[in-house]
């Protein structure tokens, strides 16, 4: 049955949400305010057609937007948005009763991306495309302009085509080339090749190669392992220069990375020792290490050895001290980190329940908590209050623009 409906709030998932008898009714692209008609199925208007338009409403940039699943509120003005993902954190957080300062979302510019996870398919025709999934399906909508990419990353899709042919040759292989801009060029790490029938053939890695190495890649690596570097692929981390890792954690925007590393920094002066936990390579630990001495500590060796190995690359730091170690598993007590009078966490999107709990029971007057997730870093943060921690202040942080992913940064202390 066509119905017509009034949205009357943004969802979480950014959605559009209608409240009627019979429950709320949720369509995609919409705003609140505006009169949408079409068909409910399940509690859900698939494809609504705008009948009044909200004075929010802006022309979307994208000439992939509606279909790829990438950006679900391209549509929505920037003030408004950046309001809705501060009160998505305003709410998250009253779930867990807590209340603090809530900034304004910090924003990021468009075609800054340094990070694409890019999808790769064979069409029936034989053509290789690429692009990122379409909303709520499996289905591949191919990309070939991105505006929320680095132009350099767009500018290589060609080349990246060429190169994902290689990785097709088995038919249940579904690749996914994982593109990082660095200082040294293109960095590509590929997942989703099929390996219960032996993995890519000999002469499937020399084809890609060769194309990796005809399209100027810096480093091509297959699940983590190198198949070819023609330079070492390098990031900046505050004064180090960082030989990143073969598929390792980088944040996906420099200027949201800079946001969450200098309110870090600020919290934390004036001590003398900071942990940096979940450091990966060290995006938090090199500039830490300008104001405090560090200790830091992260389950991928691969990352603890970069970090190491950089350490020598700048001036003027601190000591810093590094540990590969599982911090789900062994996460460091109050005796490890004796002497710490701040600690910096930033868990995967699961959050570091097991770790807070030990910094909990630590001495440490300051404790600021970064994090992909808010539902997770509410439940954390729960349990350093309980344990006499005020949360002083939150930062959200808009690093994966006109997404419903909002990231932040929270400042504790006694």
């Amino acid at each position: 049955m066509i119905t017509t409906l009034k949205i009357a709030r943004v969802a979480g998932q950014g959605d559009g949400v209608a409240e009627t008898d019979a429950g709320p009714v949720f369509a995609p692209l919409t705003l609140p305010g505006e009169m949408v008609r079409g068909e409910v199925v399940d509690g859900r208007m698939a494809a609504p057609e705008i009948l009044e338009a909200s004075p929010d409403r802006i022309a979307p940039v994208s000439p992939q937007y509606g279909d790829c699943g990438g950006c679900s509120l391209q549509h929505w003005a920037s003030g408004p948005y950046l309001d809705w993902k501060r009160d998505q954190v305003i709410a998250t957080l009253a779930r867990e009763r807590i209340e603090t300062d809530v900034e304004a979302t910090v924003a990021v510019p468009a075609g800054t991306r340094r990070r694409l996870a890019l999808h790769a398919r064979r069409l029936e025709d034989g053509r290789v495309v690429l692009g990122f999934k379409a909303r709520k399906s499996w289905r591949l909508v191919e990309v070939s302009a991105c505006p929320v990419a680095d132009p350099r990353l767009v500018a290589a899709f060609p080349g990246l085509g060429r190169l994902a042919a290689a990785f097709l040759e088995h038919p249940k292989s579904a690749p996914t080339l994982h593109v990082t801009w660095t200082l040294d060029g293109l960095d590509v790490d590929v997942t989703g090749v099929e390996r219960r029938s032996g993995g890519l053939s000999g002469d499937r890695q020399m084809q890609a190669i060769r194309t990796a190495r005809e399209t100027d890649i810096a480093r091509l690596s297959l699940t983590g392992e190198t198949l070819m570097m023609a330079r070492q692929p390098r990031v900046l981390f505050g004064p180090a220069t960082v030989a990143l890792p073969a598929g390792g954690f980088l944040q996906a925007v420099p200027e949201a990375e800079a946001a969450m590393t200098a309110r870090a920094v600020a919290a934390v002066k004036g001590a003398k020792k900071v942990a940096d936990l979940f450091c990966g390579a060290g995006t938090f630990t090199f500039p830490l290490a300008t104001v405090a001495g560090v200790l830091a500590a992260d389950a991928s060796a691969p990352g603890i050895a970069a970090l190491k190995a950089a350490v020598g690359s700048a001036k003027g730091m601190k000591q810093i001290t590094a540990e590969a170690r599982d911090l789900f598993r062994r996460p460091l007590t109050p005796y490890d980190l004796k002497g710490c009078e701040a600690i910096v966490f930033d868990p995967p999107r699961a959050g570091a329940a097991e770790q807070t709990a030990q910094i909990a029971e630590t001495k440490a007057a300051v404790v600021v908590g970064v994090s992909c997730n808010p539902q997770t870093f509410a439940r954390d943060a729960r349990v350093l209050i309980d344990a006499g921690f005020r949360l002083e202040t939150v930062t959200p942080v808009d690093q994966f623009l006109w997404s419903a992913h909002v990231e932040l940064v929270g400042v504790f202390r006694r």
